[in-house]
């Protein structure tokens, strides 16, 4: 299945690149490679990984990759939503809420 990144998504790579190239210049270029990969690979199995808790009538699911989580929806393709730090408030940053897990 195609997938498509949105503007958030691309920015959200950007901004983990520019944290990481910080301390380590080679690791962030290598990083972000495999989370943008691992967000592709999603395409080949989409509806393998969970939905967002307490959430379901988004139709949003999450990837973990290593520390940071990669929020998509399945439609005609597999749309990455946001790629955000596991530590975040990724509640009130997708949904303006804080009421998930």
């Amino acid at each position: 299945m195609r997938v498509s990144f949105t503007e958030p998504a691309e920015e959200d790579l950007e901004a983990i690149g520019d944290w990481i190239v910080r301390d380590n210049p080679d690791r962030a270029i290598t990083f972000v490679r495999e989370l943008r990969r691992s967000c592709l690979q999603i395409g080949s199995r989409p509806r393998s990984y969970p939905f967002v808790e307490h959430r379901l009538n988004d139709g949003i699911r999450r990837r973990v990759h290593g520390n940071y989580l990669i929020f998509y929806r399945v439609t005609d393709t597999v749309e990455i939503l946001r790629i955000l730090p596991g530590a975040r408030d990724y509640g009130r940053i997708l949904f303006g809420d804080d009421d998930l897990d």
